[in-house]
């Protein structure tokens, strides 16, 4: 039983940390990163239905994922762009959530 105590406490000093180091005058993006499973048709297809992006712009992005291994596909708030990420998920894309780089 001691043992499973010791378990459940959470160790909430980590997130606490990052957040203090993030830096509040710099926006978050969403970054979608290259997987083998996904058809390049098929990536390009999600940044137009999701993003609303012109094909030309979809396909831009879609390269950079193919070739760069990864892409930023929305910069701005952070709560925004976990929501773009969700969303990714929800298509089946791998995205993450970063701080732009200074």
């Amino acid at each position: 039983m001691g043992m499973m105590t010791a378990l459940s406490t959470p160790d909430l000093d980590i997130d606490v940390d990052l957040r203090e180091r993030s830096v509040p005058d710099r926006p978050w993006q969403t970054v979608v990163w290259d997987d083998p499973v996904n058809l390049m048709s098929y990536v390009t297809h999600v940044f137009r239905e999701y993003f609303g992006f012109p094909r030309a712009q979809a396909e831009k992005l879609m390269l950079a994922v193919h070739n760069d291994g990864h892409a930023v596909v929305a910069e701005g708030a952070r709560e925004q762009m976990e929501l773009h990420t969700r969303a990714m998920h929800d298509y089946g894309l791998w995205a993450t959530v970063r701080q732009a780089p200074e």
